[in-house]
């Protein structure tokens, strides 16, 4: 499994189409500050008033129920492909369904998984335990002990925080290990040092965690020893975003504890544990170390690099040899796996080892490629391609550390997404498990196009529809992108989108616009801190392509997105209202002039800049959709929701744009998910009802 730092995550400046500008309140000043209290019983009053009022007019639509029923039908569904995972030799799985609202671990071999009907072995159930214990469990996954991988290190959220407990698992004894590791709650990590011996970075007390809410100081914990017995081994700063911990170990035995200190959300530091110290790689700020394999560390470039007289270019794939790298970590000399063209870049999980090789994924003009590469006895890599259908999205689930097997995904718009068992040894893969259609897809078509945004630069976007649909711009359609944090938006196959609004005659887009990762890390840097309204001009020339096609109007246009999305729609919501007739906002940013001070917002000033610099400062006030609401414009009605346990983006965002929207008397409708996390809902059931309400609303707006 690949390595990234747990806390890292998911042009020049255009002048803004858009010529008001609001003047930053003072805390003082603002009067919805009340709200930013998530739990407060005031703020609890108004959230659960607002839910009322939305769901009053979203849940009695005719259409609702039949919407909640296909999205829970799809959601509830056994025939879905159950998510497989290596450990110990067997293929384990988390999995929810009406008998198991929680979900259930569960395991069974390889050749039962390959099966119609695999006979699973219950693990550990998560309904039980919270039943037994009082709690509302959410998984969050589990880290077994190579290389035996008996004892697992278990993860769980109270609700769906980010904020989570860790538990010592035995995976023999079916239990949790008495008097095993424990780590009580907090957002931390933790990794395995050896059999008796955790690295763990956590809330230890007082002057712990960064301002972004997140552990900055590395500990090591011995079997059977209380938690102020820990010994600190690593100590980063309050101004850092935070510190990524994991151990790694290749099938040869070797191993490396590696400590990453985020520095900004894009630059971190890269450490090797010596001991009771921590030794520096010199690494470029902008990379990470992604796997460990034939004694060759992996490391993915996000910057270019220059080192031993060769030159690496950003979006590459290297390795450095652990040993060398131990002995004078330095002089590193990297060896090149992967270089990208110039439309290509690495998929989300890049390099994924099975026992001897590498599985690496790359897109070329939003399109997915898997290869197998071997190291050669010279220090270099030789590499075959995997064949794997084309047009279609790619990426690996798993990769077996006792063998050469690896799971991969591979999915598009409109055929069922495919899991495929692959043979690195042999170059080989095929078909394990196929989801069945949800949705009728004899009638559609995807097209790719590309727009032309405001600086000339081309954007690419994908556009589901039906194949004989007129080009009257009468068709109702969804547009959705996110736009930010190198995050690649590729083609999926959505059966609630298939299901609930393809069939129903709906077209979707998914534009692939800066900011994201679809053409490696230039795309994304184009879109930084006050470059960031290119981001926006990209989505509204998709939009206007859309128009100038007659695939869509005004009328018929609905737009969607969330977290970064979210701000993205509430950007597109107060600049461009004339373009849409449904404004969905998922989870959102708004208020740009206070998000340093909310949930993990601080961790985000690489990305957006900070309101500490006066440019940046100026330009977010220029953008931020809370402070550019105009009293006496005319808006489309949005949706906005999020959820009360988000601790990363924060529920406090949404509620103040609604506020202020409410206070302008300008139409809304707001609900908030009491569970859930920076999500939809901490189970099936939660999460069905929120995409009925969803579609819902763009039925409505869209269709009526």
């Amino acid at each position: 499994m690949a390595f990234r730092c747990t806390v890292l995550l998911a042009a020049s400046l255009i002048t803004m189409s858009s010529s008001f500008a609001a003047t930053p309140l003072r805390d003082d000043k603002d009067p919805f500050i009340w709200l930013e209290q998530v739990d407060s019983p005031r703020a609890m009053k108004w959230v659960r008033t607002e839910n009322e009022k939305s769901l009053s007019v979203l849940e009695r639509d005719s259409r609702f129920q039949g919407l909640y029923g296909e999205a829970l039908a799809i959601a509830q569904a056994k025939d879905r492909i159950p998510t497989p995972h290596f450990i110990g030799g067997e293929v384990y799985n988390f999995w929810q369904d009406p008998d198991h609202v929680r979900g259930i671990w569960r395991k069974t071999s390889l050749a039962d998984y390959r099966s119609d009907v695999p006979h699973w072995q219950t693990v550990l159930d998560l309904d039980e335990l919270a039943r037994t214990e009082k709690a509302n469990w959410v998984w969050v996954g589990a880290d077994c002990r190579l290389p035996d991988e008996r004892f697992c290190l278990i993860s769980l959220s109270d609700g769906g925080e980010d904020a989570s407990t860790v538990r010592e698992f035995d995976l023999q004894a079916g239990q949790f290990v008495k008097d095993g590791f424990e780590l009580p709650k907090s957002k931390q990590s933790a990794a395995w040092e050896d059999a008796d011996k955790i690295l763990a970075t956590r809330d230890w007390g007082p002057g712990t965690m960064t301002a972004s809410g997140y552990p900055f100081v590395v500990k090591s914990l011995e079997r059977g020893q209380p938690l102020s017995a820990a010994r600190e081994i690593f100590r980063g700063k309050p101004e850092d975003v935070g510190i990524g911990i994991a151990t790694l170990e290749d099938a040869a035995g070797h191993k490396a504890s590696v400590i990453q200190r985020g520095v900004s959300f894009f630059e971190q530091e890269t450490y090797l544990v010596d001991g009771d110290s921590a030794v520096r790689l010199n690494m470029p700020l902008k990379s990470s170390i992604d796997n460990l394999v034939a004694g060759r560390l992996v490391i993915e470039l996000r910057q270019d690099w220059t080192a031993n007289g060769s030159n690496f270019p950003a979006g590459s794939l290297v390795s450095v040899d652990l040993a060398a790298a131990k002995a004078d970590p330095q002089n590193l000399r990297p060896v090149l796996i992967y270089a990208p063209g110039p439309r290509e870049s690495l998929g989300e999980t890049a390099a994924a080892a099975t026992v001897s090789r590498l599985i690496v994924v790359s897109y070329d003009n939003v399109r997915g490629r898997a290869a197998i590469y071997t190291p050669t006895p010279d220090g270099g890599w030789s590499h075959k391609p995997l064949a794997l259908p084309d047009n279609s999205s790619v990426a690996v689930v798993d990769t077996d550390f006792r063998s050469e097997k690896a799971f991969l995904s591979v999915t598009s718009f409109l055929t069922p997404s495919t899991l495929w068992l692959a043979d690195a040894a042999s170059d080989e893969a095929s078909v394990v498990k196929a989801l069945p259609p949800k949705f009728d897809a004899s009638g559609l078509t995807v097209d790719q196009h590309e727009a032309i945004s405001s600086d000339g630069a081309k954007i690419p976007y994908f556009l589901v529809h039906a194949k004989d649909a007129k080009p009257d711009g009468q068709t109702p359609t969804i547009l959705y992108a996110y736009g930010g944090f190198q995050d690649s938006i590729t083609p999926t196959y959505s059966a609630n989108i298939g299901k609930l609004w393809l069939e129903r005659g709906g077209a979707f887009v998914i534009a692939n616009i800066r900011g994201g990762g679809e053409f490696g890390p230039a795309w994304h840097e184009a879109g930084l801190k006050t470059h960031r309204q290119i981001v926006y001009d990209d989505f509204v020339a998709v939009a206007k392509d859309l128009i100038d096609r007659k695939v869509t109007s005004p009328r018929r246009l609905g737009i969607q997105g969330g977290s970064n999305g979210g701000l993205l729609m509430g950007v597109e919501f107060t600049q461009h209202p004339e373009l849409w007739n449904a404004v969905d906002i998922q989870v959102p940013l708004l208020d740009m002039l206070r998000f340093e001070k909310i949930a993990a917002g601080a961790s985000w000033v690489g990305e957006y800049g900070s309101v500490s610099n006066p440019e940046e400062r100026a330009f977010l006030t220029k953008i931020s959709p809370y402070n550019n609401i105009r009293a006496g414009a005319k808006y489309p009605e949005p949706f906005i929701w999020t959820t009360t346990k988000d601790d990363r983006v924060g529920p406090q965002h949404a509620r103040k744009f609604a506020a202020k929207l409410a206070e302008m008397k300008i139409p809304y409708l707001y609900y908030e998910v009491i569970e859930g996390g920076h999500a939809s809902g901490a189970n099936l059931k939660e999460r069905a009802h929120t995409t009925a309400l969803e579609l819902t609303y763009f039925t409505r707006k869209l269709m009526d």
